[in-house]
């Protein structure tokens, strides 16, 4: 079994005595893409920073290929790459911000240009067009692709992005993701993805980490509802939708508290449930249907008003409610089964 390229153990981080991450344990293996997903202020950045070396932990180990690694040094200098959702550029050309990192390692001239030139045509950005502009007339868009530029053409071991595209126009924000993909398909760069795109992670992730109050709670395709709570009038409590509806629960360790409705507990149908005691239903659109082939299952993506919920239910069982997109559904599931973080 090959080694992996993270190993995580006992991490805690702390600013002013608050907890921005807590992980007991997690392994990230070698070319593999794991996605990170979660509300602001979840932990993500902090992870990712830790992740890059360019922070270090309070507490616990981080593994670097089975060694033991710290922020900027030589284990993982030019192998660890950080590409933040601001882009930062130096107050230089285009060609001096992408041949920046090939110079420290002492490329050559004529090498160094041409690599320049790849990386540039890789994020889609002609040479000649843009080698020689500098940093302060690029767009968002252009700037974030220079960005990713740079650090593609170290062809990096790790490369990390965090919310990579939240800021730029969506032809930019479509070359970042090509790019990554590029990345690990060619060179097999492992990658480490933070992004609200909750469609695209799941369409190129094999893991998908799902983050609440700097604690990993899920792979991503939980049923995450996020407080605050309230007590309602028939003994549970209860959050309410724009729609009128109310999402029903056990009583919560706090009012702040998130629940999650595990997959597992959540059966649907195409008539309104008869509910059993302790049961709540809930009605919606079917917003998204996707297939597991090699699980022989299919995944369900339901819309609540403004609350999305995910489950999965065998291909047969598809087939038998002849399920589309569009289609108005009801879930149930048991209160009991709530689950608190």
């Amino acid at each position: 079994m090959h080694t992996p390229v993270y190993q995580l153990s006992g991490i805690k981080k702390f600013y002013n005595r608050h907890p921005a991450v807590d992980i007991e344990e997690l392994s990230i293996h070698a070319g593999s893409i794991t996605g990170l997903v979660g509300p602001n202020g979840s932990g993500k950045s902090t992870l990712l920073n830790l992740l890059a070396f360019v922070d270090s932990q309070t507490n616990g180990t981080i593994l670097f290929n089975g060694r033991k690694a710290e922020p900027f040094s030589e284990a993982v200098r030019f192998r660890v790459s950080l590409l933040a959702q601001e882009p930062y550029l130096l107050k230089r050309s285009v060609f001096d911000n992408i041949a920046y990192g090939l110079k420290l390692r002492k490329v050559d001239s004529s090498q160094c240009q041409k690599q320049v030139n790849e990386s540039l045509a890789l994020v889609g950005l002609p040479p000649s067009e843009f080698s020689g502009r500098p940093w302060y007339m690029l767009s968002g868009g252009e700037a974030q692709r220079v960005a990713l530029a740079a650090r593609l053409v170290l062809k990096p071991e790790v490369l990390i992005l965090d919310e990579p595209t939240a800021s730029v126009d969506a032809d930019s924000a479509r070359q970042i993701m090509t790019c990554a993909l590029t990345a690990s398909r060619e060179w097999g760069t492992t990658l480490v993805v933070a992004s609200h795109d909750w469609k695209w992670l799941h369409e190129i992730c094999g893991d998908v980490l799902q983050m609440f109050k700097g604690k990993i709670i899920g792979n991503g395709t939980e049923n995450i509802i996020f407080g605050p709570w309230n007590q309602g009038h028939d003994g549970y409590w209860e959050k309410a939708l724009e729609d009128g509806q109310r999402i029903l629960v056990s009583e919560p360790p706090g009012p702040s508290a998130a629940a999650m409705i595990p997959q597992g507990h959540i059966s649907i149908s195409l008539a309104r449930p008869i509910v059993k005691p302790g049961e709540h239903s809930l009605h919606g659109v079917l917003s998204q249907i996707s297939l597991e082939p090699v699980a022989n299952r299919v995944m369900i993506n339901m819309r609540v008003s403004n609350q999305t919920f995910s489950f999965r239910i065998t291909l047969d069982r598809a087939r038998e409610m002849t399920l589309f997109p569009g289609q108005n559904i009801y879930l149930a599931y048991p209160l009991t089964e709530v689950v608190w973080y």
